[in-house]
Order: structure tokens, then sequence, then C-alpha cells
């Protein structure tokens, strides 16, 4: 069979643009190695923050605030509730910039970035924390806070969910449990292998987020790393603390990486709170990396970035999960042409923030296939900047 695109991998980013490409009237079918959506990859976990602000560069923006444009539209086709608008608090331990995901001063840039994008948001002082979120602790007068009213959490199996459902209303064919065993370059197109067979395509685009590098080889194989991440859910003591409305937040107490943690408030008709940390020194194979959770780790996490920082929250774990990232070296994404494979596109490696901005992916990919105007301009994430040793 063949078709006007195949896309590889059907998570965040897949789901996001075979949904865009259907849509658009595209022919186009989707693989992948699982049946999305799964707990195998990097997009589970019941929640995954969303910024409007993003501290991580201000290419993002447009595609963060597309995204959550999305998000609503598909919650009204769909019936079905996929973003929470309960803003974000950015708590600083001190006024020392913190690192993350690459940005030296992550909280500072991304108090830049709200200026200068006009979102809406709020700088706080010390008192002003304490009287408006009482479930924070741990902090002295140096403290400063960033928050932002339209961030929020979605909902990450149910945004898949109902994009891949849209797209085989629409038309797109979809082949789960069907990994994908080679990519050929035909000249006039391009040859996919499976087990079960081969399709083609006028154009490929793979997003198989941590099997990218497997998939393809160098130099993406060399340029990507995977790294698995533990999200701890700890029972609630005093879930007053945690009124409805209570804003997702990270929270940034010393300079290093690992000086910093990010949760959820308690899901409705549930009494815990989702808390990870972030960790870039552990490599793992995308084929077997460890699901279980340490009682030494769970001690580790709680002890550093819950105890006495977050209110109210038991030493008692209800659910963990492992996922991975995969990790470009400056922390950046890849979009861009395969540099050997002719009608390749390679939408991968989002290094830890991703999924905040699939639907926007989705939609800037579909348009640029598609000839249309105003499509998101993708060339922040060129390939040729990790080439250049730029990163």
């Amino acid at each position: 069979m063949h078709y006007d695109v195949i896309v590889i991998g059907m998570g965040a980013m897949g789901a996001a643009t075979l949904y865009q490409l259907a849509r658009r009237g595209v022919r186009v079918a989707g693989l992948d190695r699982h049946a999305p959506p799964h707990d195998q990859g990097s997009s589970h976990g019941d929640t995954r923050i969303t910024r409007q602000a993003v501290g991580e560069g201000a290419a993002y923006v447009p595609l963060a605030l597309n995204a959550q444009r999305i998000w609503r539209e598909l919650e009204a086709q769909s019936g079905v509730s996929l973003f929470e608008a309960c803003g974000m608090l950015m708590l600083s331990s001190s006024q020392t910039p913190t690192r993350g995901h690459g940005t030296a001063d992550f909280a500072g840039e991304t108090a830049a970035l709200a200026k200068r994008f006009g979102i809406e948001h709020r700088l706080l002082d010390a008192a002003q924390i304490r009287q408006r979120f009482p479930q924070f602790g741990g902090f002295g007068e140096q403290a400063v806070g960033y928050y932002e009213p339209g961030a929020g959490y979605v909902r990450p199996e149910r945004c898949i969910q109902v994009q891949l459902q849209l797209a085989r209303q629409l038309g797109a064919t979809l082949h789960p449990d069907t990994p994908v065993t080679g990519i050929e370059s035909l000249g006039q197109g391009v040859r996919v292998r499976t087990a079960a067979g081969s399709l083609s395509a006028d154009r490929v685009i793979v997003s198989a987020g941590m099997w990218t590098g497997r998939l393809l080889g160098e130099p993406f194989e060399r340029l990507l790393r995977v790294c698995r991440q533990q999200l701890l859910w700890f029972e609630l003591d005093e879930p007053e603390r945690f009124a409805p409305g209570a804003p997702v937040y990270i929270l940034l107490h010393g300079a290093a990486d690992t000086d910093s943690c990010y949760g959820f408030p308690p899901l409705p008709g549930e009494n815990a709170i989702k808390i990870a940390t972030e960790q870039y020194l552990d490599s793992s194979d995308p084929d077997d990396v460890d699901r279980s959770v340490s009682q030494a780790d769970i001690d580790a996490l709680y002890d550093a970035h819950v105890a006495g920082r977050l209110l109210g929250v038991s030493k008692r774990l209800l659910k963990s999960k492992v996922c991975t990232y995969t990790l470009t070296p400056d922390f950046d994404f890849i979009i861009d042409a395969h540099p050997e494979l002719a009608g390749v596109t390679v939408v991968s490696a989002c290094s830890g923030h991703g999924f905040k901005h699939s639907a926007g992916i989705g939609e800037a990919l579909a348009m640029h296939h598609c000839n249309e105007p105003g499509a998101v301009d993708l060339s922040a994430f060129a390939l040729a900047r990790l080439a250049a040793g730029r990163a």
C-alpha cells in the first residue's frame, strides 16, 4: 500500500501529526511498536505540565500557545477533558539562577519571555507566596515566585487516544504493535519495512521517541541519549492545603539541574500528588529500561524535594511509574530532514519538555506538508546546529 505520508511512532508527536494530516485529507498511515497510548515510552503518567512562557527559548512559545488552542478544539470535538488551566507556580528559593533544560537561568528566561510575548503572569515575593499557596514551605525571604494563570496540565494518554481516534475517523490507517525494521529511500518515495511486510509513501515522518537513534543510526545514535525518569505519587495528610484550583509547580532550590523538582495538584477524586525530578547522568538502553523504583530512590526524592517543601504530604507512596527522556546535547528538539534519507523527516528527541508542544508541532508539520501559509517556523530545531558543534 502506498501513502502520501507514513508516520513512525504514534506517541505525543506522532498522534498529533497523524491527526493534523488526516484532517487535511492527506492519505496517511501510522505505525508503532506498541499499542498507544502505552506506558513504555515518554508519554504516560496521567499528567504533563503545559506552560505558555517557555524558559527553554522563544522558538517554543508559539508552539505551546498553539497546542493549548488545539487541546481545547479537541475537547470540543471529543467531549473528553484534556487540559486543566490550573495555573503554575515556579518557586525559586533564592535569586541565584537555576539551570533547566539547557537554560542557564530558567526562571529568569521564563519571566523575560512572558513579558516579551505579552503572556499574563505575576511575580511574587516570599510573603505573597505564603499567603496564596499554603502547600509550599522551606523557603526564606529571598524566595521569588513566577505565577502563570494560563498554565496547567494536560492528560497525555487521553490526548494521544483522542487524536488517534479522530485520525482514524478521518481516514488514517493505524498499525499498532508493528515495529519498524528498516527505512529505505527510493529516490521517488520511501519504503518502510516491518515484520509484517513493507509499506511505501512519498514522505516518512519519524517520531519514534527513544527508539529514534537505534532505528536511524548515525548521526542520531551518537547524538541522542535515553535517560530513565521516575514519577512518584505520595499520599496527602492535609489535603486542604491543595484546594481545588491548586497550581502545578516547579520548585528551584539550587543552581544545578538536580536542585529542582516539579509536580501536580491531586487529580479529582484522588488524595495524592505526583512529583518528579529529572536526571541526565545515567543513560538507558531503550529496549531494557528498568521499570522498578527502589525504596532508596523513593527516600532520596522525598527527603531532598518533599520534606519541608511540600507541606501536608506524607511519605506513603501510592504509585510509581518510570518514563524516559530522549536528550539532545543542547536539550533542544530535532525537527529536520534526515541528512541522508531523502523524503524522511525526523521529529523526535524532545529532551523531556516535548508534550506541551506536541499538538502545535503536529499542526506545523501538517501545514508545512500542505504548503499552508502561516505555519510556525521550525528552523530553530535544525540538525545542523548539532553537526556544527554549537550545542
